[in-house]
């Protein structure tokens, strides 16, 4: 049985000197991982924050909890991951959503499609990610998301990917998730990759360095 751990939930900070003493009190205190929400609200941007607390840190694991799926391309993402990986020493933890907020949506001009559509959507770039992030040159085509022949640079430090966790509490996500913590393909999918990943779970293995 793999220990037991805890994280934190660290969402905003005065100035860069503030952020970072959090960051370093979190790692003092025993914390396993420092996570930040991303919401379009009075918080710091997810992905700068979590750079900064890993340039403040030495062991300290750093993640997000959780990106919305819908505010960023999944070849962009996975791009933004290997490199967050690296240069970090492989310390990243992906958490990812399907979004949920529908004023946020209104705010960025954006559909907020049913949650069965949104659901899907993740499930489409979750299986994009998780390609890309295990060095695979990637086509997908799917009802969402089309890539063509794309391969990252660089790959994450931890092999096959940094672990991904799927946040959620809906029908659709647990499904997604699967109720014993599988990852399940959606049907009529199609996707081509030269390396095989990892088996899919609720929160996914990998984290290998």
């Amino acid at each position: 049985m793999k220990p037991f751990r805890f994280g934190i939930n660290v969402r905003d900070g005065t100035s860069r000197a503030d952020w970072q003493d959090k960051a370093r009190k979190v790692e003092a205190l025993g914390y396993s991982v420092l996570l930040v929400p991303d919401h379009l609200a009075a918080m710091l941007a997810t992905i700068p924050a979590v750079m900064s607390a890993a340039d403040a840190t030495r062991s300290l694991r750093v993640g997000t909890n959780v990106l919305n799926n819908d505010l960023r391309h999944p070849v962009l993402l996975a791009r933004e991951a290997a490199t967050i990986d690296m240069l970090t020493d492989g310390r990243l933890e992906l958490g990812l959503g399907a979004g949920y907020m529908r004023i946020e949506y209104d705010q960025a001009g954006l559909r907020f499609d049913r949650g069965g559509t949104r659901v899907e959507r993740l499930a489409e770039s979750v299986a994009i990610i998780k390609g890309l992030l295990g060095g695979a040159e990637v086509d997908f085509t799917g009802q969402h998301y089309r890539v063509a022949g794309h391969r990252i640079h660089p790959l994450p430090v931890q092999r096959p990917h940094p672990p991904i966790i799927i946040g959620g509490n809906g029908p659709c996500l647990l499904a997604l998730g699967g109720w014993r913590g599988r990852y399940r393909e959606p049907h009529g999918h199609h996707v081509h990759s030269r390396r095989h990943g990892a088996r899919h779970v609720w929160m996914e293995g990998g984290g290998h360095r």
